[in-house]
C-alpha cells in the first residue's frame, strides 16, 4: 500500500488581503450592433477576461488590442471603455472588485494591466464559470464561495506574473451605497430614475442617500444623471440623424426644452450647435454595444 500524506504549516498567510477585498459583482456582456462605448470609471478594480471576438480597450488615453484569453485590470477611478468590431464581436466576464489595486513590483500609480493567457486561459474561464454559476442558483453561501473563487482567481493571476496586489486606499473607495448609486444610473439613465427609487435601491434616507453621493463625487444623484443623459446625447447628435424631440425621449428627459436648457448648460452651446460643429468630422464608427448581462451583485448593495 503507498500512502502519501501532506501537511499544512499552521498560519499560512494568503497574499490575497481577505479583510479589505471584496467581490462586488460579476457580468457577462457580448457586443452587438447597436452598441457603442462611452469612456467611464469606477471606484473599484474591474477584471475583464476577454471570452471571445475581437477588439480594443481604451484605457488612460491608450487603444490597447485585445483577444480571447486575454485579462484586462482596470485599477480605481481609471478611465476606460471597450470597442468591439462587428466582423467578430468581443464576449467577456468582468469582475468589480473592492479595495483591489494592480501592478509590476516596484510600480506607483499603475493605471492598468493586460495579462495573456494564450493558451491556458481554460483554468482562468473554470473558476469565472463557477462564479456565474454560483450566482444563477443562489444556493447557500453562494457569496462565500464566489469570494473564495475570487481569491484562488487572483492568486492564479500572480503566479502567471511578477505583478502584486495592493490595497486601494480608502480614500479611494466609494461606500457601498454610493457606488451601488452610481452603478444604477449608469446602467439605467434612460430610464425614469427618481431619488425616492435610488434611496429604496440603497435601503438608506433619501436625504442621507444625496448627501452622501454628493459628497463622495462632487454631484448630486439627479445632476450625475443629467451628465450621463447628456454624454449619451453627444454620441446621438454626432452619429445619429434624430431629432432633437427623438432624442430627448430617448434618454428620458420631460421635455426637448429642458433637454435643450440641461445640454447648454453643461457643454456651452445648444444640442443643434454641437451637431453642426460635428458634422462632417467622423464617419459612422464601426463597433456595437454589449448586450450587457449583470447576472447578479454579490453585495446587493454593489460598489
Amino acid at each position: 500500500m503507498s500512502n502519501d500524506r501532506y501537511e499544512f504549516p499552521g498560519g499560512i498567510a494568503s497574499p490575497i488581503d481577505r479583510s479589505a477585498t471584496k467581490l462586488l459583482y460579476v457580468s457577462t456582456a457580448k457586443y452587438g450592433g447597436d452598441w457603442h462605448s462611452l469612456l467611464h470609471t469606477h471606484t473599484c478594480a474591474e477584471l475583464f477576461y476577454v471570452v471571445g471576438g475581437v477588439g480594443q480597450f481604451k484605457v488612460a488615453g491608450r487603444m490597447l488590442p485585445v483577444a480571447a484569453d486575454d485579462l484586462v485590470i482596470v485599477n480605481p477611478n481609471v478611465e476606460h471603455t471597450e470597442v468591439s468590431l462587428n466582423s467578430s464581436p468581443l464576449e467577456y466576464i468582468v469582475l468589480g472588485v473592492e479595495g483591489l489595486e494592480f501592478g509590476p513590483d516596484g510600480a506607483a500609480d499603475a493605471l492598468y494591466e493586460v495579462i495573456h493567457f494564450r493558451g491556458g486561459g481554460e483554468e482562468m474561464l473554470f473558476y469565472l464559470r463557477a462564479m456565474l454559476r454560483e450566482i444563477e442558483t443562489k444556493a447557500a453561501g453562494y457569496e462565500v464561495v464566489c469570494q473564495d473563487l475570487l481569491e484562488v482567481l487572483l492568486i492564479r493571476v500572480l503566479r502567471h506574473t511578477d505583478f502584486s496586489l495592493t490595497v486601494a486606499p480608502a480614500g479611494r473607495r466609494a461606500s457601498k451605497e454610493c457606488a451601488a448609486v452610481r452603478r444604477y444610473i449608469d446602467g439605467h439613465f434612460k430610464e425614469n430614475i427618481s431619488l425616492d427609487m435610488l434611496a429604496e435601491l440603497t435601503h438608506i434616507n433619501k436625504y442621507y442617500m444625496v448627501h452622501a453621493f454628493s459628497r463622495e463625487y462632487g454631484v448630486s444623484p439627479i445632476n450625475y444623471l443629467i451628465s450621463r443623459r447628456i454624454q449619451e446625447s453627444r454620441y446621438l447628435l454626432s452619429d445619429t440623424d434624430h431629432s432633437l424631440s427623438q432624442i430627448s425621449h430617448m434618454l428620458g428627459f420631460s421635455s426637448p426644452s429642458y433637454f435643450s436648457q440641461s445640454f447648454r448648460k453643461l457643454e456651452g452651446m445648444s444640442p443643434m450647435e454641437y451637431r453642426k460643429r460635428r458634422a462632417g468630422e467622423h464617419g459612422p464608427r464601426e463597433g456595437g454595444m454589449a448586450s450587457d448581462s449583470r447576472l447578479s451583485t454579490v453585495d446587493s448593495r454593489g460598489k
